[in-house]
């Protein structure tokens, strides 16, 4: 009698993985039940620490761009839930260069359950997931950050003890933070107002489908060039870097291009009295954002970072546990 040992790539293939590569994702893989699980990992550590629900599970972190919070908060998201975490650098795999982000995506399914991606081009994303026989998740790319989107939907909901409803503006540079938060606030139901320099905005194709997904769910995206309209009575200010990594060699530039739209107290008494300021750092105190916000009460930007373990948590266990 011949033992047939089952080939491993065929068994992972019977269950086609489940991706975050953007925020749309998000609705797919249960927005509440993420956020209503990180809260419960965050109330209820010890206990969660105990039951080790990634116990034996591997995750592989590739990342091609600096990190300090996305990678420490994955690292300690998957050995806190009782899984092993594989940091790989960009000189190590050589992604697009030494290997195609197909031929990595292969071996590494062979080899891990999970992989955490951050890298440059989302395409190169898109191609690792097309590949990949387990779950790809988005660590940032150039077009989207939907793991901060999401920390940002839970520190929000902590603070306001809802979503639905709230005004968030977003002054400054219409990157890829603005565009994972479009998505997911529409999702949500957030009223998200985008102000940008002229020529900075979001690219025209999120902004069109975070006009779809607010549609559905009964909310606005809104666009336009002046600070002041968009933090007119909001519940929350959003900023971020006005020259995100890749665009260094334009700071100079920038610099006059975003000025008036710094995020100060007095951009702040434009809004509501109880307004939070939100960043997901790193800041650069005296250009998008002053000392005085960043370093206040009513700056919320170290819970945005504490919940990125939480809310990373909570995903892994989605993607990795039983469907």
């Amino acid at each position: 009698m011949t033992t047939r040992i089952a080939d491993p790539g065929q068994r992972l293939a019977a269950a086609p993985p489940r991706h975050l590569l953007g925020a749309e994702d998000l609705g797919g893989l249960g927005l509440t039940r993420l956020l209503d699980r990180a809260e419960l990992l965050r109330s209820r550590r010890h206990s969660i620490d105990r039951a080790r629900p990634l116990d034996g599970k591997q995750v592989a972190l590739l990342f091609e761009k600096p990190s300090l919070r996305t990678r420490v908060s994955f690292e300690v998201a998957v050995t806190g839930l009782g899984g092993h975490a594989i940091a790989l650098g960009p000189d190590e795999v050589g992604l697009g260069r030494r290997e195609s982000a197909a031929d990595v995506a292969r071996n590494l399914s062979r080899l891990v359950d999970a992989i955490v991606l951050r890298t440059f081009a989302h395409e190169t994303l898109t191609e690792m997931a097309a590949a990949a026989s387990v779950p790809v998740v988005n660590a940032l790319t150039d077009a989207e950050h939907p793991c901060q989107a999401l920390a940002d939907l839970l520190t929000l909901r902590r603070r306001f003890g809802r979503l639905a409803g709230l005004r968030l503006a977003y002054v400054g540079d219409g990157n890829n933070v603005a565009n994972s938060l479009m998505l997911a606030g529409a999702l949500a139901g957030l009223d998200v107002r985008i102000a940008t320099p002229a020529g900075y905005a979001p690219d025209a194709t999120f902004i069109e489908r975070a006009r779809e997904l607010a549609a559905q769910h009964r909310t606005r995206i809104s666009v336009g060039t002046d600070p002041l309209e968009a933090v007119a009575g909001a519940d929350a200010v959003y900023t971020d870097v006005w020259a995100s990594m890749g665009r260094e060699d334009e700071v100079d530039e920038r610099r006059l291009r975003f000025a008036g739209f710094e995020v100060t107290e007095r951009l702040l008494a434009h809004a509501a009295p109880h307004v939070v300021a939100l960043h997901c750092m790193p800041a650069h105190r005296g250009e998008e954002i002053s000392a005085a916000v960043l370093d206040g009460p009513r700056s919320l930007a170290l819970e945005q970072a504490q919940n990125r373990r939480h809310v990373q948590e909570a995903l892994l266990i989605a993607l990795l546990g039983p469907r």
